[in-house]
């Protein structure tokens, strides 16, 4: 299934290795000014960089192909088309009938019935994120302007760790400027241990996690029970590659606190009824509470390492040795926190809009 959305419908085509790859944006009302400066920053922090990221570096030189006119949406399926212009396919020969460990080679094989594109990964690729930048870039831009920000940060590389937000006082200015920074941290002086660490890694690879906030979102967003907060995040989530789990709030810490320390008591304040703590991540029984929502993805390592690896040959049904070749990442978080904050701009924006359709 290649396409989501309530308010606002997706759909993502394309493969990794193929002519192009491609959005189409249902149900964007007409006269939106798409912010196309914000859109190319966007893509350009998610871009590999040099020492830390693939060699394999691609423009995306997107073309609009529909439902645009003059700088404006027309109210048309709105469709941008990406090249891939800097595809190796041959590299991928060997792995055509040896699947590469902890990929969706194998299973998808079966599914597929061994139809499926397999040199860079097909559509199984984190090659199509750029499609959830495209489509977050512009959630962006109209949240934004209703004062509601989402900000992520790399909370750790290994074990190499980033200061953690603190759940109950984040700010939009923390967003913002999270949101200017390529390889985006709180402290600092952490960053060159994470990119020393990365620089070092030779012939492996690192995972690690991505903290998150949404900040000024209102009291009430999500519909319970199947499109609660923490269900359509997730759901969208999880359909990033290398995405193996995600928290909120305290998360599993929580189990670790007696009630009385866990729940967040009411107070008031300046007149507004708000909380003294936020141990469950500004959401309660999917609903949003307003206080900053936060949520935090692990990261698994990059599972093409130029390492020597155990797999099975499909054809021959025997065991076999494998060295990915190609071109591949020693980390990845660096990247997948800017497709992040892309979903979760997206998934807010949606929801919003079962409150208010004219909200765009």
């Amino acid at each position: 299934m290649n396409n989501i959305g309530n308010n606002i419908k997706i759909t993502f085509f394309g493969e990794s290795h193929g002519e192009y790859l491609g959005i189409v944006i249902d149900q964007l009302p007409a006269g939106l000014k798409i912010d196309t400066e914000l859109l190319d920053f966007n893509l350009t922090k998610r871009r590999p960089k040099k020492n830390i990221s693939t060699p394999r570096i691609e423009k995306d030189n997107y073309k609009i192909v529909s439902g645009f006119h003059n700088g404006y949406t027309t109210g048309g399926a709105l469709t941008f088309l990406v090249p891939n212009e800097n595809v190796q396919s041959k590299s991928y020969q060997s792995t055509e009938n040896i699947p590469r460990p902890s990929h969706a080679d194998y299973p998808a094989s079966i599914k597929y019935k061994n139809f499926n594109v397999k040199s860079g990964g097909g559509f199984f690729s984190g090659r199509l994120t750029v499609l959830w930048t495209i489509i977050g870039s512009i959630s962006q831009q109209i949240l934004e302007k209703k004062n509601i920000f989402i900000g992520s940060h790399i909370n750790s590389i290994k074990n190499i760790y980033d200061n953690n937000f603190e759940l109950n006082n984040i700010s939009s200015d923390v967003c913002k400027s999270l949101n200017e920074d390529i390889f985006p941290v709180l402290n600092k002086k952490i960053k060159t241990e994470m990119l020393n660490l990365i620089k070092e890694t030779k012939n492996d690879s690192l995972g690690g996690t991505i903290e998150s906030a949404i900040v000024n979102l209102p009291i009430g967003i999500g519909e319970p029970l199947f499109l609660s907060v923490e269900s359509y995040l997730s759901q969208l989530l999880f359909s990033v590659p290398a995405i193996k789990g995600i928290e909120f709030g305290k998360g599993f810490e929580i189990t670790k606190m007696y009630g009385s320390n866990a729940n967040d008591e009411y107070t008031i304040k300046e007149n507004n009824i708000t909380t003294l703590s936020n141990n469950n991540g500004g959401l309660l029984g999917g609903l949003s509470t307003g206080r900053p929502v936060v949520l935090r993805c692990a990261i698994k390592p990059t599972p093409s390492i130029a390492k020597k690896q155990h797999s099975v040959n499909l054809q021959t049904k025997e065991n076999t040795e494998l060295v990915v070749n190609g071109r591949h990442d020693p980390q990845i978080v660096s990247r997948i926190v800017h497709v992040i904050n892309s979903v979760l701009n997206f998934a807010i924006l949606d929801l919003l809009l079962f409150e208010n359709k004219d909200w765009v």
